[in-house]
This record gives C-alpha cells, sequence and structure tokens, in this order.
C-alpha cells in the first residue's frame, strides 16, 4: 500500500506543477506550499516527479505504451490482450468491439475525437517535458539527474515511436507547451525525422538507465534491459517498415535492432521460463497473479485489490476465439508446417486439430480434455467448445476458446472488478524474436544466431530446431520473402498471440492484404453440426478444399473486408484536432 501512496502524491504533486508553474503568483514562492521554483532540489524529488508519469501511463487507450489492463468496465478493450482483435488472430463480434471489427475490415471512420489507443495522451508528453526542463535544477549529481532524464526520454521515444506507427508524421515537442507556445500550432514532422528523435532518446535511455535500481524489480522501474527490449522492438519497426514500404537506410535500424536484443540475451539478468515440461511450460506463467522473480519477465505490472484491479477475465468473451488462419499457424511435431507434414491429422474432429502439433497449440486454444485442468468455467455440465447460439455463457464465434492467459482462481466467484491478473509488458521470448527477425532481414543470420534465439523457444516446447533453409510453405510462397523470414514470421505469431503484436507485425511487412481473408472458425460438418447442437453461425465452403466452415463475419457489416495499401497501414486524425491547428492535416485517403 506504501508504494501505491507514495506514486499517489507525485501525480497529485505532478498535477500541480503542469496546471501552476505559470502563474505569477508563484514568484512569492510561498514556503508552506509546493511550487515549481522550489520544488526540484534533491534526488528524491526527481524520483517522485518520475514515479507519476508511470502513473500517466496506467490510462492504457491513452498511453498505450507500457500496456497492461484498463479497470474497471474498461477492462473490456483496454487491455492488451484484445489489441489481436485488430487482425486475423481473433474474430470478435460483440457490439462493444466494433471498433477493432471496424479497423480489421478497412472501414475504420474519421473521428471527430481521438478514438482508443490513437491521436491522444500527449498530456503526457507535456508531463515529461516538464520534467526535462526542470531536472537539471537539482543539486545532486550529473550522474544521478541523467538516471531520471533517460527514464522520461524513453518513455517519450517509445510514445512518439507508437504514434509514428499508427500516424506516421508527428507534431514533434520536446519542451513544455503553455498557451503561448508556437508549437501548438506546429506542422507534422516527417516521420524519418522524428525517428531519429526517436533514436536519440532511446541511445540516451540505454545509456545512462542503471542495470537494476535495486527495487527487485518485481515490478519495478524500467532499468537499462528493459531500454535495450524496447529499442529492439521499435527498430525492428522502424527497420522492416523501411525495407518494405521504401524508406531511407532501413538497414541502420535492423542493424541497431539486433545490437539492442544481443546485448540483453548476452548480460542480462533474464532467460526464458523453463522447468523442463514441454506441456505447460510456455503459458504456466503467464496464467499466475505473482510474476515476481519469474526470470522472462523484464517488466510487468501488478495489480492489488484496493488499490487497482481489472476484470479483464471476464471479458474473454469478447475476443470471439482465435481464427483458424491462426491456429493452422502451428506446425506438426515434425516441424513442418500442416500443410507438408503427413503427422498432420486434419480437422475432421475438434480434437484431430491437436494432434501431432506443436504444443504451444494446446497451451493456447482449451483441448475439451483440458477443461477439469484449467479449471475453465463448467456450469451445469458444460462441455466444450462451445459456440455461440449455445444456452449459457462461455461462448466463442469460432469455437476456438482461448486459454493461454486464463486463469479461473482470479475470476470465478469474485466480485466484479476485483481481479488481480498482472500484465506482462516486457518478456525476453520477444527479445529472442526480434533478434533472430532483424539478423534475417539483414541477410546475415547464422545457424548459430538462430540456435540462440528461436530454437531456444521451441526447445521449451521440444520442437524441432529452425534450420537456414526450411521448405517453404505454399500458404506463404507469395508473399515476397524467404522460406526463413516466413517461418521467423510464424514463430513470432505463435509465440505472441494475443500479447498485442500480430497487428502491427503486418503493417510493417506490408501484409494489409491478408486481412481481406474471411475470419473462419472450426469444421462445420455433419458431426460437429449435432456435437455443437443449438449453435448459431453462418458457413463457408474452402474453395481449395471443399470443406465448410464457420464464417463468422458472413452476414454483418465485416463481410467483406477491404484492405487500401494506400490508405489503411495509417489510422486517420481526429477532426477536432485538424480543426484546431491546420497544419497537422489529414493522413492519405481519409479527406
Amino acid at each position: 500500500m506504501k508504494r501505491y501512496n507514495y506514486i499517489w502524491a507525485a501525480v497529485c504533486l505532478t498535477s500541480f506543477l503542469l496546471t501552476s508553474c505559470n502563474d505569477d503568483f508563484l514568484e512569492r514562492y510561498p514556503t508552506d506550499e509546493v511550487s515549481n521554483e522550489t520544488f526540484w532540489n534533491t534526488e528524491n524529488d526527481l524520483m517522485v516527479y518520475n514515479n507519476s508519469l508511470y502513473h500517466l501511463a496506467l490510462t492504457d487507450h491513452e498511453v498505450p505504451i507500457l500496456h497492461g489492463h484498463n479497470n474497471g468496465f474498461s477492462s473490456y478493450y483496454g487491455s492488451y490482450y484484445f489489441l489481436d482483435g485488430f487482425s486475423d488472430n481473433l474474430a470478435p463480434r460483440n457490439d462493444r468491439h466494433t471498433f477493432f471489427q471496424q479497423v480489421r475490415a478497412g472501414k475504420q471512420l474519421v473521428p471527430n475525437s481521438p478514438q482508443w489507443f490513437g491521436y491522444r495522451g500527449w498530456g503526457f508528453v507535456r508531463a515529461i517535458n516538464v520534467g526535462m526542463d526542470n531536472y537539471d535544477k537539482a543539486a545532486i549529481s550529473e550522474e544521478a539527474k541523467n538516471k531520471y532524464k533517460a527514464e522520461a526520454r524513453l518513455l517519450r521515444g517509445w510514445f512518439y515511436a507508437e504514434k509514428v506507427q499508427k500516424f506516421g508524421d508527428v507534431p514533434w515537442v520536446e519542451t513544455e507547451l503553455n498557451i503561448d507556445s508556437e508549437q501548438l500550432f506546429a506542422a507534422r514532422m516527417p516521420r524519418e525525422e522524428a525517428m531519429d528523435k526517436v533514436l536519440a532518446d532511446l541511445d540516451f535511455a540505454t545509456t545512462h538507465l542503471p542495470d537494476d535500481w535495486g527495487d527487485g524489480n518485481e515490478p519495478g522501474r524500467l532499468n537499462r534491459w528493459a531500454a535495450l527490449a524496447i529499442k529492439s522492438r521499435l527498430c525492428l519497426f522502424e527497420g522492416t517498415w523501411r525495407k518494405y514500404h521504401g524508406g531511407s537506410n532501413p538497414e541502420m535500424w535492423l542493424a541497431e535492432a539486433a545490437e539492442a536484443a544481443k546485448e540483453v540475451m548476452d548480460n542480462s539478468p533474464y532467460a526464458l521460463y523453463n522447468t523442463g515440461n514441454p506441456d505447460s511450460d510456455f503459458n504456466a506463467y503467464m496464467r499466475i497473479l505473482d510474476l515476481s522473480g519469474n526470470p522472462e519477465v523484464m517488466v510487468w505490472r501488478r495489480y492489488q485489490l484496493g488499490i487497482f484491479t481489472n476484470v479483464v477475465q471476464g471479458y474473454f468473451g469478447y475476443t470471439g476465439g482465435a481464427t483458424k488462419s491462426f491456429v493452422e499457424d502451428f506446425l506438426a511435431t515434425d516441424g513442418l508446417p500442416i500443410t507438408l507434414s503427413p503427422n498432420y491429422k486434419g480437422d475432421d474432429t475438434f480434437e484431430d486439430v491437436f494432434e501431432n502439433r506443436d504444443p504451444r497449440l494446446r497451451q493456447t486454444i482449451l483441448h475439451p480434455d483440458d477443461t477439469e485442468m484449467y479449471k475453465y468455467d463448467r456450469a451445469d455440465g458444460r462441455e466444450y467448445p462451445r459456440i455461440v447460439g449455445m444456452p449459457g455463457g462461455f461462448t466463442t464465434e469460432t469455437g476456438y476458446h482461448i486459454i493461454k492467459h486464463y486463469n479461473a482462481d482470479d475470476m470465478i466467484g469474485k466480485a466484479y472488478n476485483t481481479s488481480e491478473t498482472p500484465a506482462i509488458i516486457l518478456r525476453f521470448g520477444e527479445v529472442l524474436l526480434n533478434y533472430a527477425e532483424a539478423k534475417a532481414e539483414l541477410g546475415e543470420i547464422s545457424q548459430g544466431d538462430l540456435d540462440i534465439s528461436i530454437n531456444l523457444l521451441r526447445d521449451r516446447v521440444a520442437m524441432p530446431h529452425l534450420t537456414l533453409d526450411p521448405p517453404m510453405d505454399p500458404r506463404y510462397a507469395n508473399d515476397g520473402v524467404s522460406s526463413l523470414i516466413v517461418e521467423i514470421r510464424r514463430e513470432r505469431r505463435v509465440e505472441l498471440f494475443l500479447e498485442g503484436f500480430r497487428y502491427k507485425d503486418l503493417k510493417r511487412w506490408k501484409q494489409g492484404k491478408k486481412l481481406e481473408s474471411p475470419d473462419l472458425g472450426i469444421r462445420w460438418n455433419a458431426e460437429n453440426q449435432a456435437r455443437f447442437a443449438g449453435a448459431i453461425v453462418e458457413t463457408s465452403e474452402d474453395p481449395e478444399t471443399g470443406k465448410t466452415y464457420i464464417d463468422v463475419y458472413k452476414g454483418t457489416d465485416w463481410e467483406n473486408p477491404t484492405f487500401d495499401e494506400g490508405k489503411n497501414y495509417l489510422w486517420p486524425l481526429p477532426l477536432d484536432d485538424l480543426a484546431q491547428n491546420p497544419q497537422l492535416q489529414q493522413n492519405p485517403g481519409y479527406n
């Protein structure tokens, strides 16, 4: 409780400084009140101020960088779990997820005001810049000042990189804005220039942040290893964006991504969570409440009853379930895609889908035999899978129930918004994926590189190793990349499902056209029609196999998704912002 009260005091202080620091009365410097002129003295002052930046970032739909789970009713959309709803991983149909469906179908409207995770959160930048304008006032060593500058610059660079990824050019501001500041009505800075500034912030952070703040990191402040992991993520996005969309010097960004990831891999205290049990290690640590001491979790958010809670577990049904496209990306146990493996049993029955497959499939999607083990809802003796239209709750649109992240102990029997499901913000497994992809995109990856990255992830689940020249999966033969890059991308999709990456990955790879494919569910043959009696579904026939599957959006506004290559890689700016500052200008295609 003490730590949270301490942060709340910092929030109140920051609010005062942001709203009061320019009033004339401050020239009198009252001795019994905090003011901008009297506050910035000690290292503790700087630490307290930066605590407030973390608190501002708790509102994930405003500041979607340290993305966790919004609390209360906002849990239904504000969690990073649900970001896959923008992509071909999930098939949400709940009306409360209409925005996800609009973006997924290429029917995003130009909003009047900022959308979820959109053109908003600028007060966060102002708060950072207030700190940047004042840290040097403290009578402490330059080294100590730089720690807090580095913390703030990491958050600023991360925030701006996220805005560039969604909107392209951005209005860059690096000093405090006030009502008379000329920059209030500044034009958007070209994305490459803005990303140069982002890189400068990231480099400062990775140079000056401590390896360990001495807080146990359970959870703690962003340290140098976290900064390097963030740098690897952001530089990988920028490098691949420039490679596939056109842009200057993508190789530099890819090299920066690989170098940052390698530093974490070689020298940090983090490692994959692995107890030697391939049938549970992938998802076991993602379904517990206390992640303290977990070697793979680099940054996480704790939720605690009476302080800050969520109800994200209760909204799993809003995902619609996983898609056929996602499920079919899991390899067979011989390491081959299901299109090539003789071990694949097909999908005539639901259980056949899981036979001879990567163990991560059964740790991601609920197998009927695992219902008791996971304590998955068994009201009225329900059997799974269950599909919309069948009586009672816990149904899906696709038939593929998600079990990754599911924690019955944090949901069943609890009152509304009393759950403590933690949020994993950065984990070592992503760093391995970033490294492998960056090296492959540079064209300089070796078998040794694969063995210290992708193959560590495969070792955890006892899957065959990836080699430099894997066979090409026919489904991806027209993507315009090597079979090795296809497999690295597959690994990323499988490993990072429901962690908020897939939509951004498709955009940076310039693979938005994949979002035009229909979102399908389980096989809909006579056996399953009888098994899932009462289900209300629409179906479509696969033109290649002649088999029939649930077609989630058939007959809805999202039935025929489109992806405009000249438009949909970026989001539209809100009309209100354009009216307030005509220099911003709208993104192409949204006029």
